[in-house]
C-alpha cells in the first residue's frame, strides 16, 4: 500500500484542495455551487473551520489525495453537539479507501470533541447521470449513516434537478445533563 498520511490542512494546502474541489464544481453536481472559490475565499472557509473543527487532508505517495472536514451543523447553541460532514477526494483515487480513512480520523475526532450527531448532506439524483449518482449515499450507508430525509428538486445544475439528501450518524450518548464540546485543537 501507498504512503499515507491523514493530517490536519494547513493553509498552504489551499491551491491542492481547490485543484480537486474545482473538479466537482465544474464537471459534477456533488456541489450545487456554480463557481469554483478563489484562492482567497477558499483560504478564509479553512480558516473559519478550523476555528471550531477537525479539517483533515489525505496525503499519499507525497501528494494530497484528498480531504475532509466538519462544520457546523447550525449556528444556534442547541445544536452545538452536531455537524455536517463534507469529504472530497481526488476524481480519480475513489475505490481506494481514502474515503474511509478520512472518515474515520474525522470521526474520532469530532468523539473527542464531545459530537454526538453527524449529518451528510448529498446530492441525490432522481437516476443516476453524467453529472451526478447515488454513490455518495452508498459510501455514507456502508458507513453506518441512515437516510432521514429528502428535499425534492431543491438544487438546479447543468439544466436540470436534483434531490438532495440528509443522513446521519450517531456516534455518542444523548445525556440529559450533556458536557458543551470542545473545540477541536490542531
Amino acid at each position: 500500500m501507498n504512503d499515507i498520511l491523514i493530517r490536519d490542512v494547513s493553509l498552504n494546502d489551499t491551491e491542492a484542495l481547490l485543484d480537486i474541489y474545482s473538479y466537482y464544481v465544474e464537471k459534477t453536481a456533488i456541489t450545487f455551487e456554480y463557481v469554483t472559490p478563489s484562492t482567497e475565499e477558499f483560504k478564509d472557509r479553512i480558516t473559519a473551520i478550523t476555528k471550531r473543527y477537525p479539517y483533515l487532508v489525505l496525503v499519499a505517495d507525497g501528494k494530497i489525495r484528498g480531504y475532509a472536514y466538519a462544520s457546523a451543523f447550525h449556528p444556534r447553541k442547541a445544536y452545538e453537539w452536531c455537524v455536517e460532514m463534507t469529504i472530497y477526494l481526488d476524481h480519480d483515487q475513489h475505490g481506494k479507501g481514502y474515503g474511509r480513512m478520512l472518515y474515520e480520523a474525522l470521526e474520532k475526532a469530532l468523539k473527542e470533541m464531545g459530537i454526538i450527531n453527524l449529518y451528510a448532506c448529498i446530492g441525490y439524483p432522481e437516476t443516476d447521470d453524467e453529472y451526478l449518482t447515488k454513490n455518495s449515499e452508498s459510501f455514507h450507508a456502508h458507513l453506518g449513516y441512515e437516510r432521514i430525509g429528502t428535499f425534492h428538486n431543491c438544487g438546479y445544475k447543468f439544466g436540470r434537478w436534483y434531490h438532495m439528501i440528509w443522513m446521519e450518524k450517531i456516534i455518542g450518548e444523548h445525556k440529559n445533563h450533556q458536557l458543551p464540546i470542545k473545540n477541536y485543537k490542531s
